[in-house]
Formats: structure tokens, C-alpha cells, sequence
């Protein structure tokens, strides 16, 4: 491809790594009125120089057209939580890392948090960020921390609990209450080994009380921004619909305790168990408003943003417009589309590389078509010629991202 201007810079890094970013600038392809007029490409090269290993990064141009809106993401002081979303193998992961990397060459300390149990947070940034604790991440100007839930170690958790809620706390519980011989008939039924598997929906379950720790526990008041690198589609939307469903479930156990406590106050007079009883209640009460404190951060359109991440195909531009129709119908701020990895234009092509950018057309005519997808704000992101790994790398795709 002919280039009519080049533009050099470096980023010199303390591990003597130079970086080399080169623009080229190519006829403008005939896109849609909606689309830029030119796309981001980037190819990391390696050099062969003994001491100094460099990147050459290419670009094509992109027109303003392309801006993310990132100045306003990075200045507001009330949108906190940003939360990436999509069908799995889009670059969710890759898109949510490098926002945070810019978050936090931008003066903002920050957490990015990984609720899928598939985790690649870790590979993304070439650093263990296992374990399920805050890990720092190292290179961004400003604190920037990772987690990955880990949900193996929380349903050990689970089922440790559940083996002794589900034996000897149930029965001591109501044997005090006089009700032992019912309490022998349900452990023959082995309640225990029923909850010893974890129900459907708990990796969720876990990702949710994560939310209610960041909103409530002094350790994460220090992060000005979280950013939520989510499970594909359909964990997403259980994840936001789960506040929810435990809110109604919860308020029904609590009306059916309430009418139990009233046939049986006699009973809890006599066993003296009445407080054990409100003790009961006054904690599913505490986690019910905190299913709503959680739903309601979800909805919050200033404090919170879901960015649907997409690739230019059929197939998952109309995964993308169910994912938007449901958000819409939670009542979940979204205002970004990120389209990734979108072929670089060029004035001499392959057959093969014709044919796609041909079907990546017709799904970014889909997307212009659509009533829900066609209203939010279009990020297009390049194709890369190799894996984003490392904050340089992740620092470069935020560039050009999140502009």
C-alpha cells in the first residue's frame, strides 16, 4: 500500500523496549455515511537489533468521526462502573483492559474485574493476576489493580457451607424447637448432598456480592474507576437480571416467614427460639437491599455504562442487537458500540481479503439498520496482526480506541 505521509514517534520504557509508531495514510474506502472513513490497523513487528527490541505500530488515519468520547469518560466525577459485555471471542477482555490501562495513564486509580469463569485478564496483561485477590498491575502512570473472581475457590466455599447448614445446623435448630423427629426424616432425604453441587447461576451469584463489597467495603473506595470485563451474552444477562429475581425470592421467604411466625408463636414462646428467628429474618432483609442497592447501581445512568463489544460479522452484529433489546428492557445504560477487528482498507487486495471486507460491509450496514444498535455511539477497532499482550501493547489499542 502506497503511503503518502509517515509520522515516527517513541515511548522509551525502563526495560530499554522502544516502540516505533508509524500513520499511514491511505485512499478513503467508500463506507457508510456513519462509519469513519478510514480504519485503525495495527502490526506489532519485531526487530532484529541484538540490544533493543521495538515494535513498529501501522495505522490507517481515522477521522474524528471515530472518537470514543473518552474526554468525557475520563472527567466525569460520577460515572464510576463500565462494564463490557458481548458474544464470547469478540476481544471483550482485550477492549476492557486497555480502557483501564487509559483510565490509569489518565490520573485515575483503577480496578478492572474479570466476572467470567473463563478468565484472560491474566493473559492480556502477561502478569498472574490469579488467585482471587487484588493483584497491582505493573506499568500504568497511576495505580491500576486486577481481580479475577475466582469462582472454583467460592464454590468450595458454597459447599463447605452447605454441608453444615444442611446437617447439624438445621438439626440442632429444630430440635431446639421441639421438631427433631422431622428434622431425622429430612436428613434421610440427604438435603446436604443435594446442595453439595452448586445450583446453576452461582458464578453470577459470586460476581454480585463482589458489586456489593465494591460498594460498601473502604478498601475499593480508593478507585475512582471499575471496569467489568464480563462473561459472553447470555451470563451477562443473567448477572444483571439475577438482583432482580433474588429480590422477588427473597421477599417471598420473607412473607412466608412472616405467616410460619405467626401460626407458630406459641411453639417459639415456649423454645424461647423467637430471636433466632428474627435474627433470621433481619439478615434476608439486609441482603434483600442489598440486591437492590446492586440493581439499582446497575440502571444508575450516571454512575454506570455497559459498552457492547461486537465484530463486523452477521452472526454477532444479531447477537449484539438481542444483547442491546435486553439491556434496554433491564433498564441498563448503554451508550458505546465497540466494533473490533475490522480490516485495514487497501488499494491492492487479495481475493480472500476482498470477500471479507465484503461481509464485514454488510454487517456494518446491518448495524445502521438496526433501530436499537443504529443510536449508539460506533467505536471501530483495528484488526491486529498479533495478540494484544502487556500494558505497551494494551496502552497502544487504547490509543487508538479510546479516543
Amino acid at each position: 500500500m502506497a503511503c503518502r505521509s509517515v509520522i515516527s514517534s517513541s515511548l522509551h520504557m525502563t526495560n530499554s523496549i522502544a516502540i516505533k509508531g508509524v500513520l499511514s495514510f491511505a485512499p478513503n474506502p467508500p463506507l457508510l455515511h456513519r462509519v469513519p472513513k478510514a480504519v485503525t490497523f495495527v502490526s506489532f513487528c519485531s526487530s532484529t537489533k541484538p540490544l533493543t527490541k521495538s515494535f513498529q505500530v501501522r495505522s490507517v488515519a481515522s477521522t474524528t468521526e471515530a472518537a470514543s468520547g473518552f474526554d468525557e469518560m475520563v472527567s466525569g466525577t460520577k460515572r464510576k462502573y463500565y462494564m463490557l459485555g458481548g458474544k464470547g471471542g469478540v476481544g471483550k477482555t482485550s477492549c476492557a483492559a486497555s480502557l483501564a490501562v487509559k483510565f490509569a495513564n489518565n490520573g485515575h486509580p483503577t480496578l478492572v474485574v474479570s466476572t467470567d469463569p473463563a478468565h484472560s485478564l491474566s493473559d492480556s496483561f502477561a502478569q498472574d493476576l490469579t488467585g482471587g485477590a487484588l493483584v497491582p498491575v505493573e506499568g500504568p502512570d497511576y495505580p491500576l489493580f486486577a481481580l479475577e473472581i475466582n469462582p472454583e475457590k467460592s464454590r468450595e466455599e458454597f459447599r463447605n457451607a452447605a454441608q453444615k447448614n444442611g446437617g447439624t445446623g438445621v438439626k440442632d435448630f429444630m430440635d431446639g424447637m421441639g421438631l427433631g423427629m422431622i428434622a431425622d426424616q429430612l436428613g434421610e432425604l440427604k438435603l446436604g448432598e443435594l446442595l453439595d453441587s452448586p445450583p446453576p447461576g452461582l458464578d453470577e451469584a459470586i460476581a454480585i456480592s463482589k458489586v456489593m463489597q465494591f460498594l460498601e467495603s473502604p478498601e475499593y473506595s480508593m478507585f475512582s474507576r471499575i471496569v467489568f470485563d464480563t462473561a459472553p451474552t447470555g451470563h451477562t444477562l443473567r448477572l444483571l437480571s439475577l438482583p432482580d429475581f433474588l429480590d422477588a425470592s427473597i421477599g417471598k421467604i420473607l412473607k412466608l416467614r412472616q405467616k410460619i411466625a405467626s401460626a407458630t408463636s406459641a411453639i417459639k414462646s415456649v423454645f424461647g427460639k423467637e430471636e433466632t428467628q428474627q435474627n433470621a429474618s433481619d439478615k434476608l432483609e439486609k441482603l434483600r437491599e442489598r440486591m437492590i442497592k446492586v440493581r439499582d447501581l446497575f440502571r444508575d445512568t450516571d454512575s454506570t455504562e455497559f459498552v457492547i463489544v461486537t465484530i463486523p460479522t452477521v452472526m454477532a452484529v444479531s447477537e449484539s442487537s438481542r444483547l442491546s433489546a435486553s439491556l434496554k428492557k433491564e433498564n441498563v445504560p448503554v451508550k458505546r458500540l465497540i466494533v473490533n477487528q475490522i480490516l485495514p482498507p487497501s488499494t491492492s487486495d487479495c481475493k480472500f481479503c476482498a470477500m471479507k471486507r465484503k461481509d464485514q460491509m454488510r454487517a456494518l450496514d446491518i448495524i445502521q439498520n438496526d433501530p436499537g444498535l443504529s443510536s449508539l455511539l460506533m467505536i471501530q477497532a483495528p484488526l491486529v496482526d498479533v495478540e494484544i499482550r502487556g500494558v505497551p501493547a494494551l496502552r497502544f489499542l487504547g490509543d487508538i480506541i479510546w479516543k
